[in-house]
């Protein structure tokens, strides 16, 4: 069984910045990729970003998140200059191959941005 686990998330003023933090334990699994999704009150979950052979960042992120890894089981995603659109769960995943689907989940840390 493999758990991820997200940390970081919080009310924040706009303009501010989080780090959110993602660590996978329980079984050893090799991630081909890991990444961020976030789902906002009365809206399907999107793609943020995410980090396999090089990061992909979604529109909305480019240019004020960023996506690392510090080893195979740890990702991050800071994010700066926050707005109140970014309000949301955000969702860490991983996924094994760059065929399958994002198959690991974690429980979801909440993100609020005031105006």
């Amino acid at each position: 069984q493999v758990q991820l686990v997200e940390s970081g998330g919080g009310l924040v003023q706009a303009g501010g910045s989080l780090r959110l933090s993602c660590a996978a334990s329980g079984r050893t699994v090799r991630f081909y990729a890991m990444g961020w999704f976030r789902q906002a009150p009365g809206k399907e979950r999107e793609f943020v970003a995410a980090l396999s052979d090089g990061p992909l960042y979604a529109d909305p992120a480019k240019g004020r998140f960023s996506i690392s890894r510090d080893n195979r089981y740890t990702v991050y995603l800071q994010m700066n200059n926050l707005k109140p659109e970014d309000t949301a769960v955000y969702y860490c995943a991983a996924r094994t191959t760059s065929q399958s689907s994002y198959d690991y989940w974690g429980q979801g840390t909440q993100v609020t941005v005031s105006s």
